[in-house]
């Protein structure tokens, strides 16, 4: 499942003229795929979903039955060090603002709960993507 995403994270950004948003389709896929087998049957994923008062984050996560599970807010695999976008305006707002969210740039994943940093999970480096184009 992994292998396969980061395949897909790769063929996008080889062709040279991908947007952020040009990832989101293989995020979304990984996500459906590790909820179904991790027995996570009502999982659904909102791709940019409507403003909230905080904003407008890239992904909703939600039960299906109107109780939200989380957030996500992607950026570019352009983007080297998240560190940088924990400081940003967006960011302070979303971690204020939803209990579970998840900052990444779709090879690095930080999970934030009530606005502490929980896990931090890293599949791959933007550097070896773009430059090494592995």
């Amino acid at each position: 499942m992994l292998k396969s995403y980061l395949k897909g994270i790769s063929e996008v950004s080889s062709r040279g003229d991908a947007r952020e948003e040009s990832f989101y389709s293989i995020l979304e896929g990984f996500l459906q795929k590790y909820a179904e087998s991790a027995d996570r049957k009502n999982i659904h994923i909102t791709t940019l979903p409507k403003k909230t008062d905080a904003g407008n984050p890239d992904f909703r996560i939600w039960d299906g039955n109107q109780h939200i599970v989380g957030y996500i807010e992607a950026k570019a695999p352009t983007t080297e060090y998240l560190d940088q976008t924990e400081t940003t305006d967006q960011l302070k707002r979303y971690l204020k603002t939803f209990p579970n969210l998840i900052l990444t740039n779709f090879l690095e994943f930080r999970l934030y709960r009530n606005g502490e940093l929980i896990d931090t999970v890293l599949t791959g480096r933007p550097f070896v993507l773009h430059k090494l184009k592995t």
